[in-house]
């Protein structure tokens, strides 16, 4: 028997050892923000997880999980609902961010939380005789849509916001206060409180079957950790794990789940108590006006916002101690926060009319079976704070493709062979993008997915007071394969310029026509010099020759020539490689358009 199909049979194995007369317990643990490879049991060797490392060790640990979207409330909405949150309207956080001029697209309409008509999994459960808490982070509504009114015995800590009112008692700020925190002593951490209450509600609930959601807030900014266990970590480098508050939040998130399993143990409850441990999106990895990166997915690509694998796959564990398997297996299956919700249920023994999108995985272990299916998709209509922007994806075996709603651009990767999705294929592999195209375009269509629409009053990169046009490499459009945009903290730069048929393509908007001198800021490793490029400046052609830097992220301006126009208007601009001699063409990190006499 492969390890695919001992590591399924474990969990079929404790699902059948709970009988119907004594249903199991549910905790669902969910981060915030935590990525795919920050705990230890997923490769770090910088952060410290003890707790969950053990966890992972004593049960089921899931290396091609995926959340529903990559960023909080939609994945949320998956999680409790088993359903994919465009059904809802939910396609990003809650309110989401406004729209801007910058913006080629406008933003589909979002709803003010998760709709009453929603069944949740604490509705079901609660049912079927469950008592239901959640203890931390809601972030889908408030008032009728609140967790009280969503099949939710207790709430404690949850509201409509998206990140902790303090992560310092008290809880609180000028907006309010939050819910069932207010009697806490002074200087209390926030995930310490919310792991006591946990285990509160635990021992308090000991003689009935208990569903307990414990959706923390942290690992999510601001980056707030105790004084104490930020100074065990020394600063790594950028680009890489090695934010010490962040991993000081993340080691007192471990203890959080650490006092979780004690309780159950001290309770007598952990040979009937299915536990799950997952994050609501990847990691957060570009700086978002912080001095560094709270983490690195790395050899995932980017991080929350983006519909690469490092802001959509997620840890998962599940373990439970009637779990009869070799401790510490592995699954590859691909599988999503779409699914908790059927699985669940039917590890509880319990029936519900609703129809998730999920897959049971519980059904599948039963059979022993590797699990199949036929695909996942994503659908984020949205410029995400972290850069991003709007398009939806498929995984569908090995291949996954996003496409891009700006242009309708496609990216193809093999996400077995290259999970760090370097390569993209779209151009060798039409018949495929084809038909992962049409899977997507159908998967919108049953779901109901709302697209983004044309903004009207789109005004890409105004010209400043002084004249100036100023074309940062993250406004570009690429054309091709493998060109990107790479963001802060790696190098924010067009970058990967490898093929000399990639282009890129700004636009920007001119109030006052002239002449400009045109000014690159290019870097260029050595030996790769000499690469002839093309500027197509609203008509007018400027021909420059790459100088090499003596490294791609050295950058130098240089003034390449000047250009004459005389209309106001939006104005297109376009950059060509003629000749590529080296590895690559260059780094181009902004273009400056500057009025001269």
């Amino acid at each position: 028997m492969n390890r695919f199909a001992v590591c399924w049979l474990a969990v079929a194995l404790f699902a059948a050892a709970a009988p119907a007369a004594d249903p199991p317990n549910v905790v669902l643990i969910l981060a915030d923000d935590l990525g795919a490879r920050d705990l230890g049991c997923y490769g770090s060797k910088y952060h410290k997880t003890p707790n969950l490392d053990r966890l992972a060790g004593s049960g089921i640990q899931f290396t091609d999980a995926y959340a529903a979207c990559p960023v909080c409330s939609p994945t949320r909405v998956s999680v409790l609902t088993g359903k994919y949150p465009q059904r809802f309207g939910v396609t990003d956080w809650l309110p989401g961010r406004a729209d801007r001029p910058d913006q080629k697209l406008l933003r589909p309409k979002l709803p003010d939380g998760l709709p009453s008509e929603a069944v949740t999994i604490a509705e079901v459960l609660k049912g079927a005789g469950y008592v239901t808490g959640t203890i931390g982070k809601w972030h889908l509504g408030t008032g009728e849509l609140a967790p009280e009114k969503q099949g939710f015995d207790v709430n404690i800590a949850g509201d409509g916001t998206g990140t902790p009112r303090s992560y310092f008692a008290p809880f609180q700020n000028k907006s309010g206060k939050m819910p069932g925190l207010e009697t806490a002593p002074d200087g209390e951490y926030l995930t310490d409180r919310l792991g006591e209450e946990a285990a509160k509600f635990i021992a308090a609930n000991k003689a009935k079957p208990f569903f307990l959601y414990l959706p923390h807030y942290a690992v999510h900014t601001p980056l707030k950790a105790k004084p104490d266990l930020e100074a065990k970590y020394k600063k790594g480098n950028p680009g890489s794990q090695g934010n010490p508050a962040y991993a000081a939040m993340l080691e007192s998130l471990d203890a959080a789940v650490g006092r979780v399993l004690a309780e159950l143990k001290t309770q007598n409850l952990s040979d009937r108590t299915l536990v799950i441990f997952t994050s609501d999106n990847g990691g957060l990895a570009t700086l978002e006006g912080m001095p560094a990166a709270p983490t690195s997915n790395a050899p995932l690509r980017e991080g929350k916002g983006y519909l690469y694998e490092g802001g959509i796959r997620v840890p998962l564990i599940v373990s439970g101690s009637g779990v009869r398997t070799k401790p510490g297996s592995h699954c590859g299956d691909v599988v999503s926060s779409i699914d908790l919700f059927p699985t669940i249920l039917d590890v509880c023994g319990v029936k519900s009319d609703a129809k998730p999108d999920g897959v049971s995985i519980e059904t599948q272990l039963r059979s022993a079976e590797k699990l199949t299916r036929d695909a996942v998709y994503w659908h984020y209509p949205h410029y995400a704070n972290q850069g991003s922007r709007p398009g939806g994806a498929v995984r569908s075996g090995d291949w996954k493709l996003i496409e891009y709603y700006e242009t309708g651009r496609h990216e193809l990767f093999n996400v077995k062979s290259d999970v760090s999705e370097s390569r993209n294929l779209a151009l060798d592999k039409p018949d495929v993008v084809k038909d992962l195209a049409a899977k997507l375009a159908a998967w919108r269509k049953d779901v109901g997915a709302k697209m983004p629409t044309p903004n009207p009053d789109y005004a890409p990169n105004p010209q400043a007071d002084d004249g100036t046009v100023t074309l940062h490499a993250r406004t570009a459009e690429v054309r091709g394969a493998m060109l990107r945009f790479e963001p802060l903290p790696h190098k924010n730069t067009l970058g990967f310029w490898v093929r000399k048929e990639d282009t890129a393509h700004f636009e920007f908007t001119l109030k006052s026509p002239g002449k400009f001198a045109v000014e690159v800021l290019q870097g260029c490793g050595t030996k790769s010099g000499g690469a002839d490029v093309e500027l197509d400046v609203g008509g007018e052609k400027v021909t420059f020759t790459v100088e090499e830097t003596g490294g791609f992220q050295n950058f130098k301006a240089r003034e390449v020539g000047t250009v004459t126009l005389d209309k106001p208007g939006r104005v297109a601009v376009s950059v060509t490689p003629k000749t590529k001699p080296g590895v690559a063409v260059m780094d181009l990190r902004q273009i400056v358009l500057k009025p001269t006499k």
